[in-house]
């Protein structure tokens, strides 16, 4: 029987430090080594994801965006892509309506960007832009409307939640919402997806496209509750919310104690 192990990244593989430690990187890379079928699923990009995660030997196919692509870890290739359709741009138009302004990432002339206004940009935002700055993404642009170009995968608005509990209540049941607290910053976020973009719905591709008859996740916060909705097992770390350890088959070590690889190390056959 295959079992295939995926883990979120920050909060539950990364330490607060938002790398992975020496003592993951090994435990992971030797269980590898001995055809340990491991992968990631989160919210980060590509980019930010393998410099957060760059001392692990990934061998098999990556879930990034909160499930918007699964990625080739060698060639960076799209292997699976989950683009919004027309209806974005309404969406876009009702949060410039309500004065929230998102990053909005998007594939433009078939380059990944980030696009941004950089005189709307809120305090939360100002500060998410800084700890990306040189990143080859990056697309300031001059206008709103200038938000609307290429095929949109992922909005990311950060703002008061004053202003985005309405928008949240609004999009939750026709988009993949994702409302939060940012883990690093305590800014609020609210992250707008298709519908059919989720971690559970990547995690069940790559499940198959492995052929593995197994799955055990590991996490942290509310957008894996539905990863660990489908696993066979689901372990949520120390410091995960209390929504996901009531749906955890256990709860392990925190992050900062690298209690995933440490269960990993003493369960693994």
């Amino acid at each position: 029987m295959a079992t295939l192990y995926v883990s979120d990244l920050d909060g539950t593989l990364l330490r607060s430090s938002e790398i992975t430690s020496e003592y993951t990187n090994t435990v992971i890379n030797n269980l590898t080594e001995k055809g340990m079928l491991f992968s990631y699923a989160t919210a980060r990009s590509l980019v930010t994801a393998k410099k957060a995660a760059g001392g692990i030997n990934v061998k098999i196919p990556l879930i990034v965006y909160n499930g918007s692509f699964v990625v080739d870890n060698v060639t960076g290739e799209i292997m699976i892509a989950n683009y919004f359709d027309g209806a974005v741009l309404a969406i876009l138009d009702d949060l410039f309506a309500h004065e929230v302004y998102p990053i909005v990432y998007a594939y433009i002339d078939g380059i990944e960007k980030f696009s941004f206004v950089p005189d709307l940009c809120s305090r939360g935002m100002r500060s998410f832009l800084e700890s990306r700055k040189g990143d080859i993404r990056t697309n300031a642009v001059a206008a709103p409307k200038d938000l609307k170009q290429g095929n949109i995968f992922y909005i990311t608005c950060i703002d008061e939640p004053h202003k985005l509990t309405p928008l949240f209540d609004k999009y939750k049941d026709t988009c993949h919402c994702i409302y939060q607290t940012d883990i690093y910053t305590n800014e609020q976020w609210l992250e707008i997806l298709p519908k059919s973009t989720s971690k559970s719905n990547a995690v069940k591709q790559l499940k198959k496209l492995l052929r593995c008859d197994k799955l055990i996740v590991f996490g942290d916060g509310k957008n894996d509750i539905d990863m660990f909705e489908i696993a066979d097992e689901g372990y949520a770390v120390k410091n995960a919310h209390d929504e996901l350890k009531e749906k955890a088959t256990a709860v392990i070590l925190s992050n900062d104690e690298d209690g995933v690889a440490k269960w990993i190390e003493q369960n693994y056959a």
